[in-house]
C-alpha cells in the first residue's frame, strides 16, 4: 500500500544522485531517463521564461553568457539554444557539475554543439560575475534548509545580470504522479528512489518567504509554474547590464 508522506516540511532524506561514489552505467542510465522525464513534464519552460526575462531586462543584447550550475546532462538548455537561434542571439552556455561522470555524460551529449562547454566545479567556488545569467534547474532542492541562503548567495555573486532557479513544488499530486511514472517505466534504482524524493525535498511558498528574509536575498521573486514547479529570479551582483 502506498504511504503518503508528510508534505508540510522538506524531506531531509538523501538522494542517491548526491552520492558521488555512484557512477558508471547506473548514473548514465539515470541521466538518460531523467532527460525523458524532463521532456515529458516540460521542465525547460520555466527556465526559458526566466532567461528571457533577464535578457529583456538587460536590453535584449546580441551576445549572452549563461552558467548552468548543477547541470546534470544539461538537457534543459536545448530549449535555450533553439530560442537563441530564433532570436539571433550569440549564446554561450557553460554546464557546471561537481560529479566527473556527470560531466562526461554532458560532454558526450553535447559533443557537436559548439555553443556549450562542460566544466567540473562546485557552486561554492564560483568566481564573481563569471556569467551574465546563472541558472540552477532542479538543483537547489538537493540542499538542506540551513545551506540554502549560502547556495543562493553564491549563485547571485556569480551572475552579472540575474539568477534563474527552476525547481519543484512539494505537492502530494506531483509526488504520487512521479512515483507511479517511475515505477511503470523505469527499473533504475536512482530514478525510482530520487524522483519521488526530489518532490518531497521541493518547495512551497513559505520556504521562499523564509529564504528572502535573509540579507542580500530580499529581492528574490518566486512564482508558480506548471507542472508543479517554481520559477525564482534574483538580480545579479552587477545590476542589469551586459
Amino acid at each position: 500500500m502506498l504511504r503518503i508522506p508528510d508534505f508540510t516540511k522538506r524531506s531531509e532524506a538523501a538522494e542517491l544522485m548526491d552520492d558521488y561514489s555512484i557512477g558508471g552505467h547506473e548514473l548514465t542510465e539515470a541521466l538518460a531517463q531523467l532527460r525523458r522525464i524532463n521532456l515529458l513534464l516540460g521542465a525547460a519552460f520555466p527556465l526559458l521564461e526566466g532567461v528571457m526575462y533577464w535578457w529583456r531586462q538587460a536590453g535584449q543584447p546580441s551576445c549572452l553568457t549563461i552558467l548552468d550550475v548543477g547541470a546534470g546532462s544539461g538537457d534543459l538548455n536545448h530549449l535555450l539554444l533553439r530560442w537563441a537561434t530564433l532570436r539571433r542571439v550569440h549564446l554561450r552556455i557553460t554546464l557546471l557539475d561537481i560529479h566527473p561522470d556527470t560531466c562526461a555524460v554532458a560532454a558526450a551529449y553535447y559533443h557537436d554543439e559548439p555553443r556549450i562547454q562542460v566544466q567540473q566545479g562546485d557552486v561554492f567556488t564560483l568566481p564573481p560575475q563569471c556569467a551574465d545569467i546563472v541558472t540552477a534547474s532542479l538543483f537547489t532542492h538537493h540542499f538542506p534548509d540551513p545551506q540554502l541562503p549560502a547556495v543562493v548567495a553564491a549563485l547571485t555573486r556569480a551572475a552579472r545580470v540575474g539568477v534563474v532557479i527552476n525547481d519543484l513544488e512539494r505537492h502530494p499530486v506531483a509526488w504520487a504522479s512521479i512515483w507511479l511514472l517511475t515505477r511503470l517505466f523505469s527499473r533504475n534504482r536512482m530514478i525510482c528512489h530520487d524522483a519521488p524524493l526530489s518532490v518531497r525535498r521541493g518547495f512551497r511558498r513559505p520556504d521562499f518567504e523564509r529564504l528572502r528574509a535573509y540579507p542580500g536575498l530580499t529581492r528574490l521573486h518566486y512564482r508558480w509554474r506548471p507542472l508543479f514547479r517554481y520559477l525564482v529570479t534574483l538580480p545579479g551582483s552587477a545590476g542589469v547590464s551586459v
